[in-house]
């Protein structure tokens, strides 16, 4: 099933991965904010270097983002965006959710239920 997978991260923020195919799936636990986005930004940086045809983020495990954890995902976006992959996010909690709508960024990335669902699209 999966060929590659990963924990890095403290107690605060965690981050697993694996893969599927040519799609990695990363996997953040515990709040994106100021003290975790860091670690996730790190993750999303040593994934990216191995230049996946589609990155899956499923923010399932994320019950709180603030404005660093969304600029750690624009970030992601735009180096996903020059290196011609697809980025996708999935599994976003109300409140998370709710972030990406008033900052209008539900329109600017790809927003899909689940990792099936990102994977097929």
């Amino acid at each position: 099933m999966s060929d590659l997978r990963g924990r890095h991260g403290g107690a605060a923020m965690a981050v697993t991965f694996e893969t599927r195919g040519a799609a990695v799936i990363v996997r953040p636990s515990g709040d994106v904010d100021l003290s975790g986005s860091p670690t996730l930004r790190q993750e999303l940086r040593r994934v990216q270097a191995g230049a996946p045809g589609r990155l899956v983020i499923d923010l399932a495990g994320v019950p709180y983002m603030d404005s660093s954890g969304v600029a750690t995902l624009v970030e992601a976006m735009q180096v996903a965006r020059r290196a011609d992959t697809k980025l996708v996010l999935c599994g976003l909690q109300d409140k998370v959710r709710s972030i990406f709508e008033i900052a209008r960024l539900d329109t600017v990335f790809a927003i899909v239920a689940d990792v099936d669902a990102a994977i097929a699209g």
